[in-house]
């Protein structure tokens, strides 16, 4: 049933969808709530960790609970651009070249082990991330909507990885990292895997439409920011730019990218205003993944997160907020 175009609304679909993935996923719900959050932005989320800890069960969990076109792209060091993008052929019936569409031509795209494969074949998702679109022997393709690319990727600590380009994880809104569960989440997983004849991601049943996620998306400009919230914002990344620890700091769009984040976090919280307390509550997702350490930073085993910290501690919290 459609949702109503309201904060309630909002949050009675956001619940369902993480019910519903809750079912498959044990005891990741920040990591659920990032995700809605990157749905409502019209974002896309990196999932990054050590291989099996959930991360491709997190991504289809979310793609199984919505009625949307789904593709996987199993990255590996031989697959091509065109896998991706798609490719023109010539059609031996009609005399005609033909679009024969790639695997991004879909509204949820999982982009399994990103970093597995060549930069360039990495790069052909610049275009489709960024303008929703594809081009292709020079025309132009639209892609679906709504459309989100979930990506998950090794540490690049770890054989046959290849680092994502500064320009592509700029592409993200969010990056997550899963972790390990606990002794008794751990439990709960075997449990559920072998109470079930098939594994629980199999049994989920789609919670929403796609008509759904378009209206929901729709609600983002609707959630006001005040003049000091985004004062804030534009101070946390000129404070980046000019922290001796961080050689790139936080592009434009990184900081846009938070205030959409921090509107969605209000919305999926029942309010239609920013708080400073979402701001801060997101910085390290949304922006810890853009920042590049120096190698002195590095040598000395500094975060991106560390330096985060200090900047939330530095940088004067607005007071006024909307009555």
């Amino acid at each position: 049933m459609p949702v109503s175009l309201d904060t309630e609304g909002a949050r009675a679909l956001a619940y369902r969808l993480q019910q519903n993935i809750r079912q498959a996923i044990v005891g990741k719900d920040q990591a659920i709530e990032l995700m809605l959050i990157a749905l409502i932005c019209k974002g896309h989320i990196l999932l990054e960790d050590v291989p099996g800890v959930g991360k491709t069960t997190l991504a289809a969990a979310l793609a199984r609970s919505v009625s949307c076109t789904f593709s996987r792209i199993q990255f590996t060091p031989d697959v091509t651009p065109s896998d991706v993008t798609g490719y023109t052929m010539l059609n031996m019936s009609s005399g005609q070249m033909e679009f024969k569409s790639g695997a991004v031509m879909s509204q949820i795209v999982l982009a399994d082990e990103i970093n597995r494969t060549s930069p360039k074949t990495q790069s052909a998702l610049l275009e489709a991330m960024e303008e929703r679109q594809v081009t292709v022997d020079g025309v132009t393709h639209a892609l679906p909507q709504p459309f989100m690319v979930l990506a998950t990727q090794n540490p690049v600590e770890f054989a046959g990885t290849y680092p994502l380009p500064e320009a592509q994880l700029d592409r993200f809104l969010l990056c997550v990292t899963l972790g390990y569960p606990t002794v008794a989440e751990e439990v709960d997983i075997l449990e559920r895997y072998t109470a079930a004849e098939q594994p629980p991601i199999r049994q989920l049943q789609p919670v929403c439409a796609a008509q759904d996620l378009l209206r929901l998306q729709g609600l983002l400009t609707q959630v006001y920011s005040s003049p000091e919230l985004r004062q804030y914002i534009a101070e946390i990344a000129a404070a980046t730019r000019a922290h001796p620890m961080l050689s790139l700091g936080v592009s434009p769009r990184g900081a846009i990218a938070l205030l959409k984040a921090a509107q969605a976090l209000a919305l999926l919280s029942g309010r239609d205003y920013v708080l400073p307390d979402d701001v801060r509550r997101l910085m390290k997702p949304v922006l810890s993944h853009r920042l590049q350490l120096t190698p002195e930073a590095r040598m000395k085993a500094v975060r991106a997160d560390d330096v985060l910290d200090e900047l939330a501690a530095a940088v004067s919290v607005p007071v006024k907020r909307r009555a």
